[in-house]
């Protein structure tokens, strides 16, 4: 085929094996392969890995290579990935000479999520595209001078970010030096495809509380990079509707479990859910619906962010009902998926799918064919690519 490229996925399903982060990666690497392309994922960050088990950094990687080959294996793709281990100087997969001889073949990189500071031998690949999920912490600093940020971004290509709505008049983050072309995450929508089987009673979500170390500061405003400030917000939402929500999740204390309990929330261990990609699709498949909020930074700052997981139940014909980032004035916000800044709208939300809930998910899964189909989304990132 003429059109028939070599690109290589570099991201982090490896370094932090949590099946969220796996599906992310697959939603890309599978989507290119399908779209006939030569497609390999690679690991080289050096990073050292975590290990979910414990919530903490690890200095050995079995689980996380173990994890990264299980993922890869499952959709016939075990000959096609890399895993640096820089504490014991020893490739996964794919030998060192390969991936480097790799770089030199391919016609593009896609660096997801930012998970490689590219070096070097990154650079003898012509086409190296940014693929910015978080966004505002890299565009603010980069804004600001810094010039780790500047190199950082400025190794790429091409750039992307999920902020859709960055640019506009009313999101705040400045885009000073660099072009940010907007994307959406992507999603195989036969892979997630509930068949037959039943939704459950809750209102679910996988989620982190709280996240530290990406807060940002524009024009005096300080943005935070979490969610549990919108968390604390609609903490009440059970008792106030009266409908079942679970979350899968650690709460850093007791005293914030305790807090999110006696609101009315389910809280499920994380692990199970997140430590295979099976159990976690279940959760999502099995649950009635999404109700989760957004980090501070993506609500306030009006991003225009729309989150990767959502997009899963969306996929699974399961309605979304999730805080408004911007991304309603792009994407139809009316059945299927709610935006809300209120809890007003949240109610009103709830009732709209509990009263005709198989209208709901018919139209939950037509917003994901139409907007976060990885066919289109992929097709039209290589375009402005120039893959």
């Amino acid at each position: 085929m003429a059109s028939r490229k070599t690109i290589l996925v570099l991201h982090l399903a490896g370094q932090i094996p949590l099946a969220g982060i796996a599906w992310q990666a697959l939603h890309y690497v599978l989507g290119l392969r399908r779209l006939g392309h030569e497609v390999w994922y690679i690991e080289d960050s050096g990073a050292r890995p975590y290990d979910p088990r414990r919530q903490a950094l690890a200095e050995d990687c079995a689980y996380n290579v173990a994890f990264l080959r299980h993922m890869m294996e499952r959709f016939d793709l075990g000959d096609r990935w890399a895993y640096w281990d820089a504490a014991g100087e020893a490739w996964h997969g794919l030998s060192g000479a390969r991936v480097k001889a790799l770089y030199r073949e391919a016609d593009a990189l896609i660096n997801l999520s930012g998970a490689t500071h590219l070096r070097d031998e990154h650079m003898a690949c012509p086409v190296r595209v940014f693929v910015d999920t978080d966004p505002g912490y890299e565009q603010a600093r980069a804004a600001e001078g810094d010039a780790a940020a500047r190199s950082y971004l400025g190794a790429h290509t091409h750039l992307f970010t999920y902020g859709e709505n960055m640019g506009a008049a009313d999101c705040p983050i400045p885009l000073l030096g660099f072009t940010w072309r907007a994307t959406r995450p992507p999603v195989l929508l036969d892979l997630w495809d509930a068949g037959c089987v039943s939704a459950g009673p809750f209102f679910t979500s996988v989620a982190t509380w709280e996240s530290t170390g990406k807060d940002i500061t524009i024009g005096g405003e300080t943005y935070l990079w979490s969610k549990h400030v919108n968390f604390l917000r609609f903490l009440d939402l059970p008792r106030q509707t009266l409908q079942p929500c679970r979350l899968a999740m650690w709460p850093p204390t007791q005293e914030i479990a305790a807090r999110v309990r006696e609101a009315g929330w389910e809280i499920v261990d994380p692990v199970p859910v997140s430590a295979d990609m099976r159990p976690y699709r279940d959760f999502i498949v099995t649950s009635h619906a999404e109700f989760t909020v957004a980090k501070d930074i993506y609500v306030r700052a009006r991003t225009g962010w729309f989150s990767d997981r959502s997009v899963c139940y969306l996929a699974a014909g399961r309605p979304v009902v999730t805080q408004d980032t911007g991304f309603s004035k792009r994407i139809p916000s009316t059945a299927g998926l709610f935006a809300f800044s209120t809890l007003e709208e949240i109610r009103e939300a709830i009732g709209r799918i509990n009263a005709d809930y198989r209208r709901q998910c018919h139209a939950a899964l037509e917003i994901a064919h139409e907007f976060f189909d990885a066919d289109r989304v992929l097709r039209e990132l290589l375009r402005q690519a120039e893959i």
